[in-house]
C-alpha cells in the first residue's frame, strides 16, 4: 500500500462565541485545513490542522505551500510505519511542524484502516472507557464567566479553564477566578490561562490574591523561567502550554518545577508520532496531560480522543472536544460530549468520515 494522491481543503470555522485572550488575541473565525491521503488500495486517511492567530510560529495560509513542497516525499509513502516517513519529511523540510502534523495524522488514519484497528490500539491500547473534558471560558466580564461556568457545570463538566488578561487588569483576573470557583463550588478543577500574556508582576499579584483558593495557573508568561518565578511567588500549581513543544522543553519545565500539568497539542509537536514520544516522557516526569490540539473541528478532536484514550492511568488530566466550540461540523459522526465526558471513536483508524459537501472545492489535488 502506497500513498498515490493528496487532496487539501480549507474550511472556515466560526466559534459559537468569540474567544478573548490576553494581549489582544481573539478566536472568532479561523481557517482550518483538511488533508486526504489516498492510497493505491483505495483507503483514505484524513488529517486536520488549525493554527489560531498569534499562538504558534505558524499561520494557516502557509499550510498549502508546505504540503505542495512536501508532496514529492509524501507520494509513495507506505503508511504502516509512521516514524520513518516523518523523519524523512523532517530531513526534507525543517520546521513547519503544524503542516507536518496534518500529514502524520492522515498516515496514522491509514495505518489504522490498513490493520482494521482504532488508533487508540496502535497508540498503546485503550486504558479508559471515556475521558473528562474541560470547558474553556472566554475572557469577558467576571459575572458572565461565572454564568458560563455554571451552565457547563450543569452539563456535567468538572474542569474549567478561565481565559485571563484580556483587559490587563490583575484585580479583574483575580475576580474572574474567585467568581468561577464560587460558581462551581469545591472539588472541580479551575485554572486561569493567560496564554503567555501576563508579566511576572501581573500574574504574581493575581496569584497571591487567589492563593487561598484551590486553583491552578496556566502559562502566564512567555518564558518557562518567568512562569517558574510566578509559581514560586504564589505557591500555586502550574500548567504549561505554549512553552511545551518538544522533549527538551518538557525537560526544562520539569527542571524549573512548573510541570504540574501540560498541554500536549498535535500541531505544536508535529503530529501523533511526536506526541507519543512526548507522552512517554511526560508520564515518566510525573506530570498530568491535557490531550488536544490548538484549534479545529472533528478530525483533530478524533485524533485527540484516541491519544487521550491510550494515555496511561494517572497521567491524563483532561481532553477537549474542539468541535463542540465551532461550526460547521466537518465529520458529523465524530463523538460528542455526554455528562462532561467523551469517548473515542471505535471504528478503524480515526473512526470518522468527513462530509465532502461541507469541505467544498479542494485547494490542492496532487498525484
Amino acid at each position: 500500500m502506497k500513498v498515490t494522491g493528496i487532496t487539501l481543503w480549507s474550511v472556515d470555522l466560526t466559534s459559537y462565541e468569540t474567544y478573548y485572550m490576553a494581549e489582544g488575541k481573539t478566536c472568532a473565525t479561523v481557517k482550518s485545513h483538511v488533508l486526504c491521503l489516498e492510497t493505491d488500495t483505495g483507503l483514505k486517511g484524513w488529517g486536520e490542522v488549525c493554527p489560531i492567530p498569534h499562538y504558534l510560529p505558524a499561520f494557516a495560509d502557509g499550510v498549502p505551500s508546505a504540503i505542495a513542497e512536501m508532496a514529492p516525499e509524501i507520494l509513495g509513502i507506505t503508511p504502516t510505519g509512521i516514524d520513518a516517513p516523518m523523519r524523512k519529511l523532517d530531513a526534507f523540510l525543517q520546521g513547519h511542524l503544524h503542516a507536518k502534523s496534518i500529514v502524520d495524522m492522515a498516515l496514522w488514519d491509514l495505518y489504522g484502516k490498513a490493520t482494521n484497528l482504532p488508533l487508540y490500539q496502535l497508540l498503546g491500547g485503550r486504558t479508559r472507557r471515556d475521558m473528562p473534558l474541560y470547558h474553556s471560558i472566554t475572557c469577558v466580564d467576571p459575572d458572565e464567566m461565572a454564568r458560563i461556568a455554571r451552565e457547563a457545570y450543569r452539563t456535567g463538566i468538572r474542569q474549567f479553564q478561565a481565559k485571563l488578561g484580556a483587559d490587563a487588569d490583575w484585580q479583574t483576573d483575580a475576580e474572574r477566578l474567585i467568581k468561577i470557583r464560587e460558581a462551581v463550588g469545591d472539588g472541580p478543577l479551575a485554572y486561569g490561562d493567560w496564554n503567555c500574556g501576563a508579566s511576572k508582576l501581573h500574574a504574581t499579584r493575581t496569584g497571591r490574591a487567589v492563593a487561598h483558593l484551590d486553583v491552578m495557573l496556566e502559562q502566564p508568561c512567555k518564558t518557562l523561567e518567568d512562569c517558574a518565578a510566578v509559581r514560586q511567588a504564589t505557591g500555586l500549581p502550574m500548567k504549561i502550554d505554549e512553552g511545551a513543544h518538544d522533549l527538551a522543553s518538557l525537560m526544562r519545565a520539569h527542571e524549573l518545577g512548573v510541570l504540574d500539568a501540560v498541554a500536549l497539542k498535535l500541531s505544536k509537536f508535529g503530529g501523533l508520532s511526536a506526541m507519543r514520544r512526548a507522552r512517554d516522557l511526560t508520564v515518566h516526569l510525573g506530570a498530568e496531560i491535557c490531550a488536544e490540539c490548538t484549534w479545529g473541528s472533528d478530525i483533530v478532536t478524533a485524533a485527540s480522543l484516541h491519544f487521550a484514550a491510550s494515555t496511561p492511568h494517572g497521567s491524563l488530566l483532561n481532553t477537549c472536544d474542539l468541535s463542540n466550540y465551532v461550526a460547521p461540523r466537518i465529520a458529523p459522526d465524530c463523538p460528542t460530549r455526554n455528562d462532561g465526558r467523551i469517548a473515542p471513536p471505535e471504528s478503524a483508524g480515526l473512526g470518522i468520515n468527513p462530509d465532502l459537501d461541507t469541505l467544498g472545492t479542494p485547494l490542492l489535488e496532487l498525484a
